[in-house]
């Protein structure tokens, strides 16, 4: 069995979730922070829009913005040689704007959890609202926080759609674990495809095992 789309899909997802995490966690603090409501709202909406689109759709707007005739995809080849599209980093900003929803959904409604109690106290304290963060807030909605990391990983693990339209299926450089399930079905090697069916059923059965614990964890 060729495992380089095991390893590809392990790169693309520990990557995408490098970026998720913290590009989650900081626009989950800042909507949960903002003051207006019609304004979160639509941010909230905005943020949350690769979760309800189809992968192809998100996928078609990534190849129209970063694919060779895309605005930021000519200035990447214009001014550093660099071809986004079909890349391997394709996959990850693929896997990333799928998975980034549901880590910024989870870590939003965990802070959003915090006793405000605890936020009042540490401001009669004078404690500043950055420090308040990551002394309160953060550490008490970590629980939260870690599963929608747990899930944004097997989501970019899984992703498909978006992968295919911005990155193609190029066997040893962009084909991911569910492009190699689709090509080896499609090609009648269903012994090859059960193979990596097993291996992605085994990641999906320890993520709703780590989504279990954390879940106990935030009770």
């Amino acid at each position: 069995m060729d495992l380089t789309p095991v390893l590809i899909s392990c790169k693309t997802a520990s990557a995408s979730i490098a970026a998720t995490f913290f590009l989650g966690l900081l626009a989950a603090a800042w909507v949960a922070g903002m003051r207006n409501r019609f304004w979160k709202m639509m941010l909230d909406g905005l943020l949350t829009l690769p979760l309800v689109l189809p992968p192809t759709v998100a996928g078609f707007f990534l190849l129209y913005i970063f694919g060779l005739r895309g605005p930021i995809g000519i200035f990447f080849i214009n001014l550093f040689g660099i071809k986004i599209a079909f890349s391997w980093g394709a996959t990850v900003l693929a896997a990333t704007l799928i998975s980034f929803p549901l880590m910024y959904r989870s870590a939003r409604g965990a802070l959003e959890q915090v006793d405000p109690e605890l936020i009042y106290a540490a401001r009669t304290l004078g404690m500043s609202e950055t420090r308040i963060f990551w002394k309160i807030s953060l550490p008490t909605a970590l629980p939260g926080i870690a599963g929608g990391a747990v899930l944004a990983f097997a989501r970019g693990l899984g992703e498909f759609g978006a992968t295919a339209m911005i990155a193609g299926n190029i066997a040893g450089r962009t084909r991911t674990l569910p492009l190699a399930i689709y090509s080896e079905t499609a090609a009648g090697n269903m012994n090859e495809a059960g193979r990596y069916v097993l291996i992605i059923v085994l990641f999906s059965f320890m993520v709703v095992a780590l989504m279990n614990y954390f879940s106990g964890k935030k009770q």
